[in-house]
């Protein structure tokens, strides 16, 4: 059985994500980049419970919280990881080697991404996971209520 998640952890995540993205544009830092691109690989690699902003989510806001009303399969927000990841590291990339408009523009295309699930709860790689799925005919099934858990 696949995996889920407290669906508020990822958007913590994506929330952080804005800040960290947000600063990077003001200081053009690529190295700050290519921090936030460990992040994306490591929720994208070893998964959202092994993210940094994951387990800070679980350790110091989800004990404060409620249970969640659903949960979310892990698969779409893994894979927003690695788009995040990919445009992270092209920017850093941009940034390091002096192509400063590239890292500007991958930072702000994933700053915008990350801004539109913190605020909205509308996670645009997670969007383009579940269509990929579909278009493979596999069954998608994003979000559950608590009480089906297994």
């Amino acid at each position: 059985m696949q995996g889920y998640v407290d669906p508020r952890g990822p958007r913590f995540g994506a929330a952080v994500t804005t800040a960290v993205l947000a600063v990077v544009l003001v200081t053009g830092s690529g190295w700050l980049l290519a921090a936030q691109a460990v992040v994306f690989a490591t929720g994208a690699v070893a998964g959202l419970r092994f993210a940094p902003y994951g387990v800070l989510y679980r350790r110091l806001v989800a004990p404060r919280l409620a249970p969640p009303a659903e949960l979310e399969a892990e698969a779409p927000p893994r894979f927003a990881q690695a788009v995040g990841l990919v445009f992270a590291v092209v920017g850093a990339v941009g940034y390091l080697t002096g192509l400063t408009a590239v890292g500007v523009v991958a930072t702000a295309l994933a700053l915008a991404a990350a801004f539109l699930n913190a605020a909205f709860d509308f996670c645009l790689g997670c969007e383009v996971h579940l269509r990929l799925v579909r278009v493979l005919g596999r069954p998608v099934v994003r979000y559950i209520p608590r009480a089906h858990q297994a």
